[in-house]
């Protein structure tokens, strides 16, 4: 299983190890453990670009993974990568473990043209740790405290959460009610869609989706039935699902996250295949806010969900490519402009304004 994460504007510095290490779960947005991580060095060689996570290999699979995980830098342009591998007990006198997994990314990337610049090793991401190079015998030392690193305190004031597991961050996705949905389930698969007279149905759309926005700003919990069933409607329509993802611009403002809010509470709340309108949402929302691991998770959810649904198959490939979040962001700019007038400008969903 692979994690890629989008080049950001993250404050972090490559060349400090230590620092580096402590950063991960605030890079990847969660803590890695039995993990291989893969950072790309921009030009002029200390700021990141595209960032993956991968399981640590099985040894016959490890040439394999090196040549997989190798091949996601050929389209980008970096000047080098740093490997860092978190897992493993080293022995005394001994090279840190999985030695020749790391030789296997080196001769990857190596054929690629991309020296490997670093290669760490730690056997967790936690204050006092013990940390080691592989290719230098003295050097090494302690990680500091995680939470005490710029990247923390940037994230911090963000309002970004580093989750000490990936599957405590797979949990955001999971259904509230599997009982609920068995019902929106079966009221969707009988009903007329979109169920608004022609003349009306974007307007009366747009009204379903700003009151779930007023509902979400007065804590008034997860919708009944019939609001779950009227908003799977409403994101069906390309003109009010275009108009959604205009609420990911400027990212990681009040109202970006406010959206993303409610596209993660519809995610657990609609069923498929209606929950991949929200899932697909929910993944650029955190895309353009530089959190490509759950931007990543959300997608799959919505594939899941949808196999052939379009956007979230042509985000996840973006994604996977390692595209900084800046260069789609035109595509939430431009599905804004034809549709103001309908009562879900952007702006309309500010957190100060009255509800």
């Amino acid at each position: 299983m692979t994690t890629a994460t989008p080049p950001g504007p993250t404050p972090v510095d490559l060349r400090n190890p230590a620092q580096l290490l402590a950063a991960l779960p605030y890079l990847i947005g969660f803590r890695p453990a039995k993990s291989v991580v893969l950072l790309g060095h921009r030009y002029p060689g200390h700021r990141p670009g595209l960032i993956l996570r991968g399981d640590l290999p099985r040894r016959e699979h490890r040439a394999h993974q090196a040549r997989a995980l190798a091949a996601r830098f050929a389209a980008d342009h970096h000047v080098g990568v740093t490997v860092v591998v978190v897992g493993g007990r080293r022995r005394p006198e001994k090279a840190p473990p999985h030695a020749p997994f790391v030789g296997e990314l080196t001769e990857a990337l190596g054929d690629l043209g991309l020296p490997v610049l670093h290669a760490l090793w730690t056997p967790a991401i936690r204050a006092g740790a013990p940390w080691a190079c592989y290719r230098i015998e003295e050097c090494g030392g302690t990680l500091p405290d995680p939470r005490a690193t710029v990247v923390a305190a940037a994230a911090t004031e963000c309002g970004t959460v580093a989750f000490d597991s990936r599957e405590e961050l797979e949990a955001l996705l999971a259904p509230r009610s599997p009982e609920a949905l068995a019902r929106r389930a079966d009221r969707l698969s009988g009903a007329e869609s979109p169920p608004w007279p022609a003349s009306t149905c974007v307007n009366d759309a747009a009204s379903v989706v700003h009151a779930a926005f007023d509902r979400l700003r007065r804590g008034e919990g997860p919708p009944t039935d019939e609001q779950a069933v009227l908003l799977a409607h409403a994101l069906k329509l390309p003109d009010i699902r275009d108009l959604c993802l205009a609420m990911a611009v400027p990212p990681a403002t009040a109202a970006a996250r406010e959206a993303e809010r409610l596209w993660l509470t519809l995610v657990r709340e609609l069923p498929p295949p209606e929950r991949a309108e929200p899932a697909a949402l929910l993944g650029f929302t955190a895309y353009l806010r530089g959190d490509g691991a759950f931007a990543g998770m959300a997608l799959d959810n919505a594939l899941e969900a949808a196999p052939d649904h379009v956007l979230a198959s042509l985000l996840k490939r973006v994604l996977d490519s390692g595209t900084p979040p800046e260069v789609i962001r035109g595509l939430a700019v431009a599905a804004a402009g034809p549709l103001a007038g309908f009562g879900m400008d952007p702006a309309d969903f500010d957190v100060g304004q009255a509800a």
